[in-house]
């Protein structure tokens, strides 16, 4: 099972006694935050929850899995989420 986007507002609003809209207003600003920091090279660390980070792709050879052809893959970002204590935990039990 996964939630959704507008499954997550809905529970979200249920149990901060948000409405949906304001929900909705705090999921979005969340994500813009996410990816303006991530974007600007900073780290956002939630305490127990999570923390998420830019990371250095270095360049790299590869294949065309078509024709087998070595390519070469320019460096570039990648992101790296790590689980929080208070989230190891839950999905633990």
């Amino acid at each position: 099972m996964s939630l959704n986007r507008t499954e997550l507002i809905a529970k979200i609003a249920d149990e901060s006694g948000l409405t949906k809209t304001d929900a909705d207003k705090a999921i979005s600003a969340l994500q813009t935050v996410l990816v303006d920091a991530l974007a600007a090279g900073e780290a956002v660390k939630i305490t127990g929850l999570m923390s998420v980070e830019r990371t250095e792709r270095a360049a790299r050879k590869g294949r065309n899995p078509r024709t087998g052809e070595e390519i070469e893959i320019p460096a570039g970002y990648g992101v790296k989420i790590s689980a929080g204590s208070t989230l190891k935990k839950a999905v633990a039990k």
